[in-house]
């Protein structure tokens, strides 16, 4: 996706939702899990209250973090809010079952009647079982650009030229070590691999020469902003 000169942004949506059953005329429900500030949940919370996005709403927000502003941001709406203290386990402990915190997720988007769970800044990894119950129904923001089909190891940017792929954590320090002039956000479907799922929309986004990790951070989110509300958007657009 480019920024237009009106400052406008144009979307690049890639791919189609594949959601689970929904009763008709049901609004879409959404599940938000985060572990920080919330800037993603507001602007979320922003377009549903503005109309940006019909017939949806959250039913759900979730931190593994007591201290998140996020929390504070869900209240302040009356959005019903969770915080869900985060065990830790051996690893190897449950490779084909889900963990108990994970269970504890399950039931909660089961007994919410959640649609879509979206990944807000939330920063814990889902086991093959989990996203197996949830296929194509947990999406996440990343500040980084990401294959069409989520793999591969180069990106092609809109001037043809080609740039790594810098998944994981640290994407925009990443991006600023490795010398890059243009990085941007991608909205994606999670699998079991980290950032490797199919993108729904995402967006380039210059990296200009005085860019500190901070500065250019504060721009990718705003333009995550954008691309979060358009990948629910699409996501309910063809729900029956």
């Amino acid at each position: 996706m480019n920024s237009q000169g009106d400052g406008q942004f144009e979307w690049k949506v890639l791919g189609e939702s594949m959601p689970g059953e929904r009763e008709p005329g049901r609004n879409l429900r959404l599940a938000v899990l985060i572990s920080g500030s919330g800037t993603n949940l507001q602007a979320i919370i922003d377009a549903i209250e503005d109309g940006k996005l019909p017939n949806t709403e959250i039913a759900l927000v979730i931190s593994n973090n007591a201290a998140a502003y996020g929390i504070q941001r869900a209240l302040q709406h009356k959005v019903p809010v969770i915080y869900l203290p985060w065990r830790k386990f051996p690893a190897g402990a449950f490779m084909h079952e889900m963990t108990p915190n994970e269970a504890r997720i399950a039931g909660l988007l089961q007994f919410f009647r959640v649609d879509l769970v979206v990944l807000a800044g939330w920063m814990r990894i889902f086991s093959p079982p989990f996203l197996d119950q949830f296929a194509r129904r947990v999406i996440n923001i990343h500040p980084g650009l990401l294959p069409p089909e989520g793999t591969g190891e180069t990106y092609r940017l809109s001037n043809g030229k080609t740039i790594p792929v810098l998944r994981g954590l640290n994407a925009v320090k990443k991006a600023l070590e490795a010398g890059l002039n243009v990085t941007g956000s991608s909205v994606h479907y999670v699998t079991a691999e980290v950032d490797a799922g199919p993108v729904i929309c995402q967006q380039e986004v210059p990296i200009k020469p005085d860019d500190t990790e901070e500065s250019l951070h504060e721009r990718l989110k705003e333009v995550e902003h954008g691309l979060i509300v358009e990948a629910i958007r699409s996501f309910y657009q063809i729900l029956p």
